[in-house]
């Protein structure tokens, strides 16, 4: 079946970024959230990231309209995603939210409707558990800043299918993007190998080896990071990452756990660059 229109869940950072990556691309898409407030929101993102892109001279300024005028919102789920060849969920890291979403997605897609969770470490086959159709559902990994960042990771349940695999490896690419296939496995492969990256330079800073500004520049200049620990945490956030230490932690043990430092800024409700303070204060 050809894929003509995309639904994505979630009209934040990721969701946004998506749609607006896959209208890009030709797709019509439908872009869903659970109020209307948050989907204008995810709208005025997409239009002021086009506007950026136009002004760069990476696309005419005449196509910013047409291409938000691919863009439809709703609150509806069912509506939304039945029409729909291919649903893109990107809602917060819960599992339990994931799988009431996939256990709805079952019920009101048809048959042949490809689901995908933007899940950055979760069980691809614990969110297919709840659904009948498990073949179907799949992996899809995005990076932020989803319009810049070419990788997507594809991560394969226990029960997917390899159409799936084959069908969302060409979509990817037809979106632009490289995509790696990638066991289902708490973290897959860049959350697991950046988190006890991340794990030591927090350590250093709580040990007093240096500062979170030296830190940084010593990353960026040694390893040639485009961003420092530090600037990185507080652009994905102080909450994802201590919640991704916990998942982490209880699938591989000790060498995961989260130090004092980002538990008492997340606790603080210091989040990073959302709220204007984590390791770094910003400007509003």
């Amino acid at each position: 079946m050809e894929t003509k229109t995309i639904c994505v869940l979630g009209a934040g950072t990721m969701g946004s970024g998506i749609a607006q990556v896959a209208a890009l691309s030709g797709f019509e898409v439908v872009l869903r959230d659970i109020n209307q407030d948050l989907l204008v929101r995810g709208m005025g993102n997409i239009q002021r990231s086009l506007e950026r892109l136009a002004k760069a001279g990476k696309i005419k300024e005449a196509s910013v309209e047409p291409l938000l005028s691919r863009i439809r919102m709703t609150t509806d789920l069912a509506a939304g995603a039945s029409a729909a060849q291919l649903v893109i969920e990107a809602v917060p890291e819960k599992l339990e939210l994931k799988q009431s979403i996939f256990k709805e997605l079952d019920r009101v897609c048809p048959p042949e409707t490809l689901l995908a969770s933007n899940t950055s470490g979760i069980s691809i086959t614990s969110i297919a558990s709840v659904a009948e159709h498990r073949g179907r559902i799949i992996g899809m990994h995005w990076f932020n800043p989803a319009p810049i960042m070419r990788l997507i990771e594809i991560i394969r349940g226990l029960e997917t299918t390899d159409e799936t695999v084959r069908t969302v490896l060409d979509l990817s690419n037809r979106m632009g993007k490289q995509a790696v296939v990638v066991q289902d496995s708490q973290g897959f492969i860049v959350t697991r190998a950046l988190t006890p990256f991340l794990l030591e330079c927090w350590r250093m800073l709580e040990e007093g080896i240096a500062t979170k500004e030296d830190i940084d520049t010593a990353i960026k200049l040694g390893l040639n990071h485009p961003m420092g620990p530090f600037e990185l945490t507080d652009f994905i956030g102080l909450d994802v990452e201590l919640s991704v230490c916990e998942d982490m932690r209880s699938t591989y043990g000790d060498r995961f756990v989260p130090p004092q430092t980002l538990r008492r800024l997340v606790n603080s409700g210091h989040l990073g660059r959302k709220t204007g303070r984590g390791f770094y204060t910003y400007k509003s």
